[in-house]
């Protein structure tokens, strides 16, 4: 039987910093049959000069036109029967691409392998990089198995899947991976494994992260409301409430100053009923890091609820009040691609 070509499909805007460590991890892969294209997405570091300096193929777009339509040039000139699509700031383990084409063989019913991230930064190792890489790791391998949410950082599609079902919709900035999950899991299984790894270059700074997940939160509003459910494999009701429980026990702080100490046990409930919902990711943060970060990890996911909650709230009132917010992910498919 012949070795399937994979074609890893690199988007990169100004990741100069990590993508030498990025092509690094494709050149070290035991997989033997791969070609690598760099598709750069209009950068002003030195992104495009790493990427030809690691003597891979470089697509140099003339404007910035978002990830999805930067996968989508990358696969219109791919030649592989199987897509990888690697993020630019994430490091793959040796075996990773040949774990993602043993599964697809294996298991013709899916279309499509996501790989999980190791719960260690890449390079940044700040506070909020551990942070984010530990609740990253841990929101993923709670959800190993058969998902409808595409984790695009690493993941390996069959061609005639991503042909079947269409490209990436290049409208679509920050929520293109979730509308492209539900649309590949209508027709194929998506597995999510940890037979697929990586390390991340994790946000390391706490503001970036939670401006992202705002706007990532005000963003999966029309698609849920049109889905009725959440994605499976990352974002759970349990979680939901978990934030909602989070952002009430901040006006629930002023019941003890109105009505007595004694209300002081209600913003407490609320926080603790936050963090009961993912008892077990405390766990890992305590086990990896020690009791004072656990307290640093406490916080910053409390701050976290807070963020996606008030995401939530502005994008249910977009919703409400802005047709074109409501058709947001109304598009038609295929998309046209254009270089």
């Amino acid at each position: 039987m012949s070795t399937p070509l994979v074609s890893v499909i690199v988007p990169s805007y100004n990741y100069a910093d990590s993508l030498s460590v990025c092509l690094r991890s494709v050149a070290e892969q035991t997989y033997p049959a791969i070609e690598v294209l760099v598709v750069d997405d209009h950068s002003t570091d030195d992104s495009v000069a790493v990427a030809e300096a690691a003597g891979v193929r470089v697509i140099a777009l003339s404007d910035n036109g978002g990830c999805g339509r930067a996968r989508n040039i990358g696969v219109a000139h791919a030649s592989g029967e199987i897509l990888f699509f690697l993020d630019a700031d994430v490091a793959m383990a040796p075996d990773a691409v040949a774990e993602a084409v043993a599964l697809l063989e294996a298991e013709p019913r899916i279309g499509a392998v996501c790989g999980i991230e190791d719960p260690e930064p890449l390079l940044h190792d700040t506070l909020v990089a551990r942070y984010r890489g530990l609740q990253y790791h841990h929101w993923s391998i709670s959800g190993e198995g058969d998902v409808t949410f595409l984790f695009p950082a690493m993941c390996a599609i069959r061609r005639t899947v991503y042909d079947e079902v269409g490209p990436f919709n290049p409208a679509l900035r920050q929520t293109e991976e979730v509308d492209y999950g539900y649309r590949i899991s209508r027709r194929h299984q998506l597995r999510l494994t940890s037979r697929v790894r990586g390390r991340h270059d994790h946000d390391h700074q706490l503001v970036p992260l939670l401006r992202k997940l705002f706007h990532r939160a005000r963003l999966r509003i029309p698609l849920y409301a049109r889905a009725r459910r959440f994605a499976t494999g990352f974002e759970t009701a349990s979680r939901a409430w978990g934030s909602l429980a989070a952002a009430a026990a901040l006006p629930a702080a002023a019941l003890p100053a109105l009505f007595g100490p004694v209300w002081l046990i209600a913003p407490l409930a609320l926080v603790a009923g936050s963090v009961a919902v993912d008892q077990q990711m405390y766990l890992l943060a305590y086990r990896r890091r020690g009791a004072r970060f656990l307290m640093f990890f406490v916080a910053v996911h409390f701050l976290v609820n807070v963020t996606i909650t008030a995401g939530i709230g502005v994008g249910v009132l977009q919703w409400l009040l802005s047709r074109p917010f409501r058709q947001l992910y109304d598009s038609t498919f295929p998309v046209e691609v254009t270089a």
